[in-house]
């Protein structure tokens, strides 16, 4: 039975005298009850409630837990968003863990006080309301151009905002930064933030072609053109025609083809190799290396005049060693992904192990960090991964210099706790507000104060 009293909560319990005890404990909930696996996972399809308590000893294994975990695992598969409070009895502890580590909301232990019940319950109900809420508003809101960058560092999100303001605007922009720290992610960023992003968005990289196809692989060649070119081909520029082609590795183009890309840029038509035609592209260029241009146009190795027209608008990428808090973000955004992709629900970061993110200097930035963590989870033996599946070499603090103002110093340092914190709980205030040993109405107080959202 059920009524219209309000939640829907799903009562799993073959004791019918302790099943009709909790309804009337949580009388305020509109309930719905089963007294076997098979009766709880239709009523779970049929009522979709929102919190289920749960008897770990069911039919046909009343006296053990066999059949009140595989219900466990099979409603938190159809139903992940459900919010599951076991009860346990004998051996309840042991039982308790496990049940959490397969992704349970919270247990009790038999006996249980009604008071406790009614209050574990109300705030199952009022976490499922909350994250239905924000899943309502996320729908609502415009899809982010750049949901695949991850960051709460102030430079990288100014980066972000830079990008969202030149995309509409033509200009040839030049990404700089370090391998890894996600060049291509902010590229197609700017592709679909503009209004290029009906076209295609191509990428090339000028470092991993030898220097003899790289031309024909830009440009395109004609039939005939060469050995072994037995149909004429389309380039990679005039693939990209109404959208965006994105040049990686710009330093390494060779000096002929600096030339000749010069020449497209200024004119805007193109000749496939072995060809005599001109055939006019629209596309819009973005380059990206992890080299100084600006030094190799000193060195002669690279075309002063073509660096000008690639340079209209520079964008610097800090390195993922500079970004506070990034380390830690990124990891349980990887963790949580890796471990989807194994099937492993629940697999976290130890505390160590975050230390140990954090402490690391990440040379080869992000697409190190997500190497390293994709290794760690598929190596992690239980519910966490800890610092040793990282595998990281053990890291020395570096004396860095500070600044004598006492006020900045307390103010920088306050920022960098607090990033550091939400980072590492990665977003929850709560826990961050814990980890820094303050309440949470402080915490809002401070990152208030810091400018910090």
């Amino acid at each position: 039975m059920s009524s219209d009293k309000g939640p829907q909560l799903l009562i799993v319990e073959d004791d019918l005298a302790l099943q009709k005890q909790i309804k009337w404990s949580l009388d305020q909930f509109a309930s719905v009850t089963a007294d076997d696996c098979e009766t709880a996972l239709v009523q779970l399809r049929r009522h979709a409630p929102a919190v289920v308590t749960m008897d770990l000893g069911l039919p046909p294994d009343a006296d053990g837990t066999s059949e009140g975990f595989k219900l466990l695992d099979q409603m938190l598969a159809a139903a992940p968003d459900t919010k599951v409070i076991v009860l346990t009895g004998q051996n309840g502890q042991a039982n308790a863990l496990k049940a959490v580590a397969m992704g349970a909301y919270d247990f009790l232990a038999k006996p249980f006080e009604p008071e406790m019940l009614n209050l574990t319950v109300e705030r199952a109900f009022r976490l499922h309301e909350l994250q239905t809420e924000n899943a309502r508003l996320q729908s609502m809101r415009q899809p982010d151009t750049l949901a695949g960058l991850i960051t709460r560092d102030p430079e990288v999100l100014r980066v972000c905002r830079t990008i969202e303001k030149v995309a509409n605007s033509g200009a040839t922009v030049m990404l700089l930064g370090e391998s890894g720290t996600g060049k291509e992610v902010l590229a197609r960023g700017l592709h679909q933030s503009s209004n290029r992003k009906s076209g295609r968005f191509v990428a090339i990289n000028c470092a991993a072609i030898p220097e003899n196809l790289l031309e024909s692989e830009l440009f395109g060649y004609e039939k005939g053109a060469f050995t072994g070119a037995a149909k004429t081909t389309v380039g990679k520029i005039e693939t990209a025609h109404g959208g965006t082609l994105m040049l990686d590795e710009i330093g390494d183009l060779p000096m002929p083809l600096q030339a000749k890309l010069l020449r497209f840029l200024q004119e805007r038509v193109i000749e496939r190799v072995g060809g005599r035609q001109e055939i006019p592209v629209d596309v819009r260029i973005v380059c990206a290396t992890h080299q100084d241009l600006k030094q190799l146009t000193t060195e002669a190795r690279f075309r002063e005049d073509l660096y000008y027209r690639l340079a209209e608008i520079v964008v610097n990428i800090p390195p993922l060693r500079q970004r506070v808090g990034d380390a830690a973000l990124l990891a349980h955004a990887f963790t949580k992904r890796f471990a989807q992709e194994q099937n492993r629900r629940n697999l976290s970061l130890s505390d160590d192990a975050l230390r140990a993110i954090e402490a690391h200097s990440w040379p080869g930035n992000i697409r190190e960090l997500e190497n390293c963590i994709k290794r760690a989870t598929i190596m992690a033996e239980g519910s966490q991964v800890t610092a040793d599946d990282l595998g990281l070499p053990a890291s020395l603090d570096s004396a860095l210099e500070q600044s004598l103002d006492l006020r900045a110093v307390r103010d920088e340092a306050e920022r960098k706790a607090v990033i550091a914190a939400v980072a590492r709980s990665n977003g929850n205030l709560l826990r961050a507000a814990e980890l820094l040993g303050i309440s949470r109405p402080t915490l809002y107080d401070l990152m208030h104060r810091l400018g910090l959202k």
